[in-house]
This record gives C-alpha cells, sequence and structure tokens, in this order.
C-alpha cells in the first residue's frame, strides 16, 4: 500500500512539473498573425483598456504587453525591435502591412494598416489609436514568430484586402481570376472575392493573349524576346523558343533598368526592350555602382554627422546648471508645464515638468532631457499642457484659502491687541495714573518700582529675623 501511494504521489509531481515547463515554454514562445495582431490591438483601443505598468494580459497592459498579450515571445519593446528580421524607417514610409510592430526608443505600437496605429501609452493616455505617423514613430518591425501574408487574400475586420509580394494592394484595380477588384487608398477592396479566387496565387490583368509573352509561352515571338535580351546582355541561356523561368528573370531586370513594372510579363512594354535607346546590361552595373558608391558615401557622411551630434549632445538632468537648461525651461514655460522663471538650475520643479511634458507626448517618463526628449519639446508637434488649467485653478484656490486665513487671522490679532489696550487703559484709569505726550505712563513705574522695593526690604527682614530664631532655638537644645 506504501509503496502503490509513493508511486501515485511522484506520478502527480512528474505531471505538475511537466505542466509547469508546458506553460512556461508556451509563454516564451510566440505564435499568431500579423492581421490577427492588429486586431487584438483595436480590441483593445475599442474596450477602453487600461494602461498597467507591466501589464500583460487582456484588459491591462502597457506599450510591449499589449504585442506580448496575443503574441507571446520577446516581453520588452527594444528586445521586440531589436530580434527582429524585418525591420525599417517610419521616414521612408510604413509598408502595408497589418500587425507590423512600431518604435520609438522606450516604447511600441503596432500598426493597424491604414495609416493609423494603436499604442499603450501611459497612466493619463490609456490605450490611443491615432496616425502612425503624428507620434514620432522612428521605425517599424515584423514582430518576431508572427506570421505575415505573403501573397492572396486576407479578411480583416470585416473588410477583404489582397497581398501580393507581403503588402497588401491599395489605391489600384487588379484583375485576380477573371474578376476585377478594386482596392481603395487603405486597401479594401470593392468587393469580396469571388469563390474561385485563389488566395496563394494571383494574375495580371488580362490582355489579348496574342500580344502578351510570359512564362510559358513559347514560339518565334519568344526567341526573338530571347535574342534581343541576350544581345543587350540580360539573358544567357538557350535560344529555344520557350520562355522559362530564366527568360522571365532576364525580361524583369531589363523591366527594372527600363523603369517599368518588372512583372516578367512582356505586353506593350515590348517595345521598349526593341527601341534603339535601350538600356543594355552594362550600362544598367556601371549606373548602380555609381549610384551604390553615392548612397554608400552619403550614408556614410550621414553616419558620422549622426554620431557627432549625438556626441556633442548631453543629456540634461537633475543637479545641472547649463544655458542649454534655461533653453529647455524657457520652453517649458511656454508649453504650459513650468511656472516661474528660466534660472537655467535643473531642479525637482523642472524635472517634475519634463516628466509632466513627456508623458503627454508619449514619450518615457525618465525626467531627463535626452536627445530625442530635446527635438520633440523644440518641435512643431510638442503638445501644450493639457492639465494646466486644472492645475491653475487649483493653485489660485489654495492662494485666495491662504489669504483669506492671513486676512482672518489678522482681525483677530487686531481684535486681541484692542481688547488688552482697552483692558490696560481701565487699570491706569482706575489708579489715576496719567500718561505724558508720548504715552508713557511714568507714574505707574515709579509705583511699581517702589512696591518691588518695599517687597525686597519686607523679605530681607523676615529672612534675617527667622534665621537669629533658629540659632537660638539650636542654642538651647544643647545647654
Amino acid at each position: 500500500m506504501k509503496i502503490t501511494k509513493r508511486i501515485i504521489s511522484i506520478l502527480i509531481i512528474v505531471a505538475v512539473l511537466t505542466t509547469v515547463c508546458v506553460m512556461t515554454t508556451t509563454s516564451f514562445s510566440a505564435s499568431g498573425t500579423g492581421t490577427g495582431l492588429a486586431s487584438w490591438a483595436l480590441k483593445a483601443y475599442n474596450e477602453g483598456w487600461s494602461y498597467v505598468y507591466g501589464g500583460s494580459s487582456a484588459g491591462a497592459v502597457d506599450c510591449s504587453g499589449l504585442i506580448y498579450s496575443y503574441a507571446g515571445g520577446n516581453r520588452g519593446g527594444d528586445d521586440q525591435y531589436y530580434n527582429s528580421s524585418y525591420r525599417g524607417s517610419v521616414s521612408s514610409g510604413i509598408p502595408n502591412i497589418h500587425g507590423l510592430g512600431l518604435f520609438q526608443p522606450g516604447h511600441v505600437g503596432v500598426y493597424v494598416g491604414g495609416g493609423m496605429a494603436v499604442d499603450a501609452r501611459g497612466d493619463e493616455y490609456g490605450v490611443c489609436y491615432e496616425s502612425a505617423y503624428s507620434h514620432h514613430w522612428t521605425n517599424y518591425f515584423k514582430v518576431p514568430g508572427v506570421s505575415y501574408p505573403s501573397t492572396g487574400w486576407e479578411k480583416f475586420q470585416g473588410e477583404y484586402f489582397y497581398y501580393e509580394d507581403g503588402e497588401y494592394l491599395s489605391d489600384t484595380s487588379k484583375t485576380i481570376d477573371g474578376v476585377t477588384y478594386y482596392f481603395d487608398s487603405d486597401g479594401v477592396s470593392s468587393n469580396a472575392p469571388s469563390s474561385n479566387s485563389s488566395s496563394s496565387e494571383s494574375q495580371s490583368s488580362q490582355q489579348s493573349t496574342s500580344n502578351v509573352l510570359k512564362k510559358g509561352s513559347t514560339g518565334a515571338k519568344v526567341e526573338k524576346l530571347q535574342q534581343r535580351l541576350y544581345d543587350l546582355g540580360y539573358y544567357t541561356g538557350l535560344i529555344d523558343g520557350d520562355f522559362g523561368e530564366q527568360t522571365e528573370k532576364a525580361f524583369m531586370l531589363f523591366q527594372k533598368a527600363a523603369g517599368l513594372t518588372p512583372d516578367g510579363i512582356a505586353g506593350s512594354d515590348v517595345d521598349y526592350l526593341y527601341a534603339d535607346d535601350a538600356p543594355s546590361y552594362k550600362e544598367v552595373l556601371s549606373i548602380s555602382k555609381k549610384d551604390d558608391e553615392e548612397v554608400a558615401q552619403t550614408s556614410e557622411e550621414a553616419e558620422e554627422e549622426k554620431g557627432q551630434e549625438e556626441k556633442e549632445f548631453t543629456v540634461l538632468k537633475n543637479g545641472d546648471f547649463d544655458e542649454k537648461v534655461a533653453d529647455v525651461q524657457e520652453r517649458l514655460i511656454t508649453l504650459e508645464y513650468l511656472e516661474g522663471e528660466a534660472d537655467g538650475s535643473f531642479g525637482t520643479a523642472t524635472e517634475k515638468a519634463v516628466k509632466t511634458f513627456q508623458g503627454a507626448n508619449g514619450i518615457t517618463q525618465s525626467g531627463e532631457v535626452d536627445k530625442f526628449t530635446y527635438t520633440v519639446l523644440f518641435s512643431d508637434e510638442a503638445k501644450v499642457n493639457p492639465h494646466h488649467e486644472e492645475a491653475t485653478q487649483e493653485v489660485k484656490v489654495q492662494k485666495e484659502t491662504q489669504v483669506a486665513t492671513r486676512i482672518a487671522n489678522t482681525e483677530a490679532d487686531l481684535k486681541t491687541n484692542e481688547l488688552s489696550q482697552k483692558a490696560l487703559s481701565g487699570v491706569t484709569d482706575s489708579l489715576g495714573f496719567s500718561a505724558d505726550k508720548n504715552g508713557n505712563n511714568f507714574q505707574f513705574i515709579l509705583l511699581l518700582a517702589a512696591m518691588i522695593l518695599v517687597m525686597t526690604i519686607t523679605f530681607i527682614i523676615v529672612y534675617a529675623r527667622e534665621k537669629k530664631k533658629m540659632k537660638r532655638n539650636k542654642h538651647h537644645r544643647f545647654q
């Protein structure tokens, strides 16, 4: 019986440990889709989730917790960004991909498409929904472990979107499986996909097959195309009249060089191929090499300039005394985050004002003025203190209360002095004392001095008599 109990106990312990391990592993593995993450972020906004620092569950999240509560994976915002293999700068535009992560130093959000973003911003703001280009996001990234569409239809928030090469189409029309669809500026399809639409393949707008050459085509026209591509240096294969993968890649290279849409389909744009000024592959290589060198040089100069700028900038914090601190104070006063004068001394009041400004502008509330905070502070997008009126009203009420208290205390003091003067005046009048022209009661003072003198003499006489009496009594006891 004892052995059976021990075996059961061991099995229970093993089961518990296994469950814990599985749960732990699950919590650290990312999953989900881009459209799923975007829907999750919109759900957080529509349901009014609270901002809770360190929160990562439905209803209570911080910025990285909003992503983590859906996808798992990395917990911190910086980790979510730096562990991504797909990143880019917002300044060059955000790709048409639902559920991309958005990043700025110390803060992350979710791109939900149509130029909009959702982020859990702070105690005062909760979960926000606004333009992705109005919140100073610096970079976008694919959340590690989350799967994003490649090509095909995606349903998001009840609307249909068509992805091609990893991005949804917008501001265009496209014929897919014989049906033409129109996609607005937000990428929403004019109608739902037909039942025979493929979710993984797309076709270009239909053209007359007699005039179009593409992968799978054969014949003399294909031979002519291959020969022209060979002469220009794009094609190195056999001139066999078979439009295969190598021919397609060669024609796409030409299309890119000529500034055409690189779809690999030789339609009306085939005329550019046979033109006298058609660019050769060598010309493209030469221009490309030159462009690469210029880009590399420009990038290097930009990096050096950026590094020098960052090196020169010193973070301003509590305890600093500087001319730049005075500039920051002036700006904070203008934006109604700070009261008083700009004295160049970074004290507690300035630190508190900086924190309030950072919170109102979606920046991590460090209380220190780093390069990013400084840039936002002096930008046109810097927000005026939304709570300044309330604070001013509160200070006004406090001041009015203090003034009323002082007045009441002063009146009470005056009343007490008045009563004291009356009482003293009554005593002096009853004793018949008179004051001189300066209001001094000399007669009263003389009488008081005489009384003190008489009392002192009386005390000395009584003390001397008592001492003599004590000596006599002592003498009698010893006789």
